[in-house]
C-alpha cells in the first residue's frame, strides 16, 4: 500500500503504518526536492567575507591612515606614506586571515556523516546519498546506520539508538514504534523503517549545526582595556590634531605640511599593541601547544589566564571512560574460601567468554583469571534487557543489573551505589530463553555481587588540587546520575555538596537558578540545554568561563563560553566550535596553559607602559613645541623610529615576562607610570628642542654666509635646498628634530630599566626583577641606535641630521637629571603628592 506521509507525521500514524509500505515515488520525492523539502546539508551561519573584509580592512582608524597615505603619495612622499599606513595595514591582514580561517572551519562543520542512506522508493529500497532525501521518504534502519533525519519508527520495528553525542546519556535508548528518532544518533541494535518527517535545517543535527557555526568569540579583559585606551588616546588625537590644523591653516602652513602633521598625529594612536598581541598570542599557542593543547582561537591563550570557574563532564575528562573492578563479594552461600574463588573464577571466565566484549567485560578479564568456556548459546547484553547470558557446558550464567535479575535489590547493592560505584549480580539460570527463542531468564540463583568503578585519570587529584590553589571553582555538569557523579567527584577532590537534577533545574527563574549555581558543584542526569542554562548563569554573575566537553550535547554550552575546550577524542563538531582541544585528552594542560597566559598578560601590561608613555611624551611635547610656535616637532619619517623605542623592546618584554594575574587597577597604575614618564620626558624634551631651535637659528649671526650654512646643512641632511629663502627656519627645525628625536630615543631606551629594574639602582618604579636580559637589550637598542645616526643612509631615512657635536652633547647632557627625576617621581610619588591622591 502506498504510505500517506502527511497524515502518518504524528506517532499515532506512524503505528499505523506497516514496514511493507510502498513509500514515495520518484516523481513525488522530485516534487517536494523542488520545494525545498530536502535533507540539504546546512550551509553558512557565520559572516560573509565581504562583511569580514570591510571591518578589519576599512575600519575608522585604517581609514584615517588610508586618506593621509593617499594624499602624500600624490604630493610624492612615498617614505612618509609607507611609514604611516603600513602597520595599519598589517594589522588588518593578520585579522582577516583569523576571523577568514575560523569561517572556512565553521562552514564546513556538519553534524552527519555524509554516507549513504537506504529509503524506499516505489516500493523498493534504494541506496542514495543523505542529501537525496525528502520529507516523507522511508529510511531503513539498521544496526550501524547514523539517523540523517527526524522522524518517529514505523510500525513492525524496534531499535536501539545511541545518543550519548546528542544528550549525553550512555545507555543505548529502546525505540518502539511511534518513537522518535533524532538525526545525528547511531543505531546499535535492531531494525526498523522510519519516516522523514524534519530534514535538511528543520532537523535536529541542522539546527545544532546552525548554532555551532555561529560566530561567538569573546573579547578579552585585556583586549577591551587595550581597545578603550586606543579609543581614548584617539579622542584625544582628534582634539589636538584639530586645534593644531587649525592653527597651521591660519599661519598658511602647505597641504603637504598639513598632511604630514596629520600623518605624524596619528602615528600617536598605540595601533600597534593589536600586532604585539597577535604575536604574543601566536607564541603562547605554540607553546601550549608542546604540552597537548592546540589553540583554535588566539586570544584563548590569553583568555585561559582570567576563568575563574570551569565546568567540565565527567567521562573524558574526570574519568578515563573505563571501568575497574573493586570486589566481587559472594552471595547464597558462595561465602568465603573455595567458594569465593569459584565465584570469581566463573565471572573471569564469562568475561573471557562473551563474543562482543564491551568495557565491563574487559575490565572483569583484566582483574581476574579464567579460561573461555565452551558457548552453546548467549544472549547478548542490551539496554532494554540489561543483562546478558551465556549456556556452557558448566552450566547457564548470567551478568546483569541488579533490578533485572532479582525481586528485590540488596541493602549492599544501594550502599555501593551511593558510593559511585557500578554494580552488577553474577548469577546462575535455568534457562535463557521462552519456547518462542526469545531472550527471557528463568530459575536465576545469585551467585556474586561485582562492583566497578569509573577509573580515575592519573592527574586528574592533582590538576583538582592545583585548580583549587589558583581559586579556580570547578562544577561537574553530567548526563549520569548526580549520585554517582557526585562520588566520583569527591574521589578527584572536589568538595560535592548536594547533587542537583537538571529537571531540577527546568522550572526555576534566572534569580533562583543564579542562586543554586553558585552552590551547587555536581549536575547530574543534564540535558544539553542545562548545561547552556548553567554556563549563561555562571556569566551573569560576572564569572569568567571555561566550558571541557567532548559529544555534540556539549556544543552549545562551549560556545556560550568564554572558553570552550574539547577533547581530541570527542566529536568533531565539538572540536570544531572549541577555543582550545586537548591533544591529550587531559585538562591537566589547562592550568600550565593559565601561566602561559598569564605570562602574556605581564608582557602586553609591561608593553602597554611603553607604548603610553612614548604616545603622552609625544603629545605633550607637540603641544608645547607648537604653542611655542617653533614649528612642528616630528616628520612621518621620524615617527618610524618607534621601531627602536617601542618595537623591538617590547617584542622582547612581552616574550620574557614574568607570569602576572590579571592587574584589575591596570588603568589606574597605567596613569601612575605614564604621567611622570610623560610630564618628565616632554619637558626635557620641549626644553632640548627650544635651545637647539634657538640656538641654530643664531648660527647665521655667527659670522658664517649663509651659503656655508646652507652648504653644511645640505651635507648632513641629504636635502637640497637651492635658496636660502626660509632656510633659518628649516635648518632649525630639522636639527631641533634630530635632537628631540635622538633624546627620545635614548630615554625609552632607559624607561625599559625602570619597568624590569635589574638591580635596586633602577628600582624606583618597582622591585628589582633579578634578570639581566632587558639591560642587555637596552645597551644593544643604544648602540642600533647609534649606529643609524652614523650611516647617512639611515639618518637620512628618517629625516635626521647627521653626527652633529652640539646635538650630542646637548643630548647626553640631558639624560643624566632626567632620569634622576623621573627616579624621584616614581620613589617619592610626587605627582600623586602633588594632586592628592597618596592619601
Amino acid at each position: 500500500m502506498k504510505l500517506h506521509t502527511e497524515t502518518a507525521a504524528g506517532a499515532e500514524g506512524a503505528t499505523a503504518v506497516l514496514a511493507d509500505a510502498f513509500g514515495l515515488t520518484e516523481a513525488e520525492a522530485e516534487a517536494r526536492r523542488r520545494r525545498g523539502e530536502a535533507n540539504t546539508a546546512v550551509r553558512g551561519g557565520s559572516r560573509g567575507y565581504g562583511e569580514i573584509l570591510r571591518t578589519n580592512v576599512f575600519s575608522f582608524f585604517n581609514l584615517v591612515l588610508f586618506v593621509i597615505g593617499a594624499t602624500l603619495l600624490a604630493l610624492g612622499r612615498y617614505s612618509d606614506a609607507l611609514i604611516s599606513v603600513g602597520l595599519g595595514l598589517i594589522n588588518a591582514v593578520i585579522s582577516t586571515v583569523q576571523e577568514v580561517r575560523a569561517k572556512r572551519k565553521l562552514d564546513q562543520l556538519q553534524l552527519l556523516e555524509r554516507t549513504t542512506v537506504v529509503v524506499v522508493r516505489d516500493g523498493v529500497e534504494r541506496t542514495i546519498g543523505p542529501d537525496r532525501v525528502v520529507r516523507g521518504d522511508m529510511l531503513r534502519v539498521r544496526s550501524g546506520d547514523q539517523i540523517v533525519v527526524d522522524g518517529p519508527l514505523l510500525a513492525g520495528g524496534r531499535v536501539e539508538a545511541d545518543e550519548s553525542l546528542l544528550t549525553g546519556e550512555a545507555d543505548p535508548v529502546v525505540k518502539e514504534p511511534g518513537d522518535v528518532l533524532l538525526s545525528g544518533s547511531h543505531c546499535v541494535a535492531g531494525d526498523g523503517h522510519q519516516l522523514a518527517r524534519d530534514v535538511g535545517a528543520h532537523s535536529h543535527a541542522g539546527r545544532l549545526t546552525a548554532q555551532a557555526r555561529r560566530t561567538s568569540t569573546d573579547v578579552t579583559p585585556l583586549q577591551r582595556r587595550i581597545e578603550f585606551v586606543v579609543r581614548l588616546v584617539m579622542l584625544l588625537t582628534t582634539l589636538m590634531s584639530g586645534a593644531i590644523i587649525a592653527q597651521a591653516a591660519l599661519e598658511g602652513f602647505t597641504l603637504l605640511r598639513v598632511v604630514q602633521i596629520t600623518a605624524v598625529l596619528s602615528g600617536l594612536i598605540p595601533y600597534g599593541l593589536f600586532f604585539l598581541i597577535a604575536l604574543a598570542y601566536t607564541t603562547g599557542a605554540v607553546r601550549i601547544a608542546r604540552r597537548g593543547a592546540l589553540v583554535q582561537q588566539v586570544n584563548a591563550v590569553e583568555s585561559v589566564s582570567n576563568v575563574d570557574v570551569v565546568c567540565t563532564d565527567k567521562t573524558g575528562t574526570l574519568t578515563t571512560g573505563n571501568l575497574t573492578l573493586t570486589e566481587v563479594v559472594p552471595l547464597s552461600g558462595e561465602t568465603s574460601g573455595e567458594n569465593g574463588d569459584r565465584a570469581a573464577a566463573a565471572l573471569g571466565g564469562f568475561a573471557r567468554s562473551v563474543t562482543a566484549p564491551n568495557l565491563t567485560s574487559a575490565a572483569i578479564a583484566a582483574a581476574l583469571p579464567g579460561e573461555a568456556w565452551t558457548v552453546r548459546d548467549e544472549v547478548p547484553f542490551t539496554s532494554s534487557l540489561r543483562w546478558s547470558g551465556l549456556r556452557t557446558d558448566g552450566g547457564t550464567w548470567v551478568l546483569g543489573a541488579p533490578a533485572a535479575l532479582l525481586p528485590e535489590v540488596p541493602e549492599a547493592v544501594a550502599d555501593r551505589t551511593r558510593e559511585g560505584l557500578r554494580v552488577l549480580i553474577l548469577a546462575r539460570a535455568a534457562g535463557l530463553r521462552d519456547v518462542d527463542g526469545r531472550p527471557r531468564l528463568t530459575g536465576v540463583e545469585p551467585v556474586a555481587l561485582v562492583a566497578l568503578a569509573d577509573e580515575l585519570r592519573g592527574d586528574v587529584v592533582e590538576t583538582v588540587a592545583r585548580f583549587r590553589e589558583d581559586g579556580v571553582t570547578l562544577k561537574v555538569l553530567s548526563g549520569d546520575d548526580p549520585r554517582t557523579v557526585a562520588a566520583i567527584a569527591a574521589r578527584a577532590g572536589l568538595d560535592v555538596g548536594e547533587p542537583v537534577r537538571g529537571a531540577d533545574l527546568d522550572d526555576l527563574d534566572d534569580a533562583r537558578l543564579d542562586d543554586l549555581v553558585d552552590r551547587t558543584t555536581v549536575f547530574g542526569r543534564v540535558a544539553p540545554e542545562h548545561k547552556e542554562r548553567i554556563v549563561r548563569s555562571l556569566r551573569r554573575q560576572g564569572r569568567y568561563v571555561a566550558m571541557i566537553g567532548d559529544g555534540v550535547n556539549d556544543a552549545r554550552a562551549l560556545k556560550q563560553a568564554q572558553v570552550g575546550v574539547a577533547m581530541r577524542s570527542g566529536s568533531a563538531v565539538t572540536r570544531d566550535v572549541a577555543d582550545i582541544v586537548l591533544t591529550g585528552d587531559s585538562f591537566a594542560v589547562l592550568p600550565p596553559a593559565r601561566e602561559e597566559g598569564r605570562r602574556i598578560i605581564g608582557g602586553i601590561g609591561i608593553s602597554l607602559y611603553v607604548f603610553l608613555a612614548r604616545v603622552g611624551s609625544q603629545g605633550l611635547v607637540i603641544l608645547a613645541v607648537t604653542m611655542l610656535g617653533l614649528g612642528f616637532p616630528y616628520t612621518p619619517t621620524q615617527v618610524g623610529l618607534t621601531l627602536f623605542t617601542v618595537g623591538i623592546p617590547t617584542a622582547f618584554l612581552t616574550f620574557w615576562a614574568a607570569p602576572a594575574r590579571p592587574d584589575p587597577h591596570l588603568l589606574r597604575n597605567l596613569g601612575r607610570f605614564v604621567l611622570p614618564a610623560a610630564i618628565v620626558t616632554a619637558g626635557f624634551g620641549t626644553a632640548i628642542y627650544t635651545a637647539l631651535y634657538q640656538g641654530i637659528s643664531r648660527g647665521f649671526s655667527s659670522g658664517r654666509t649663509p651659503a656655508e650654512v646652507i652648504h653644511e646643512f645640505e651635507r648632513y641632511t641629504g636635502l637640497t635646498y637651492g635658496t636660502d629663502t626660509g632656510f633659518a627656519v628649516a635648518a632649525a627645525t630639522i636639527g631641533a628634530q634630530t635632537g628631540l628625536s635622538t633624546f627620545f630615543c635614548y630615554a625609552s631606551f632607559l624607561l625599559i630599566l625602570f619597568l624590569a629594574p635589574p638591580a635596586r639602582f633602577f628600582a624606583a618604579w618597582t622591585a628589582p626583577t633579578g634578570d639581566r636580559r632587558p639591560a642587555i637589550l637596552v645597551v644593544a637598542l643604544m648602540v642600533a641606535f647609534s649606529a643609524v645616526l652614523l650611516v647617512p643612509a639611515l639618518w637620512s631615512y628618517f629625516g635626521l641630521t647627521g653626527p652633529a657635536g652640539p646635538v650630542f652633547e646637548v643630548v647626553l647632557l640631558s639624560l643624566v637629571p632626567w632620569f634622576a627625576a623621573l627616579s624621584l617621581a616614581y620613589r617619592y610619588r610626587v605627582l600623586e603628592r602633588l594632586l592628592g591622591l597618596s592619601r
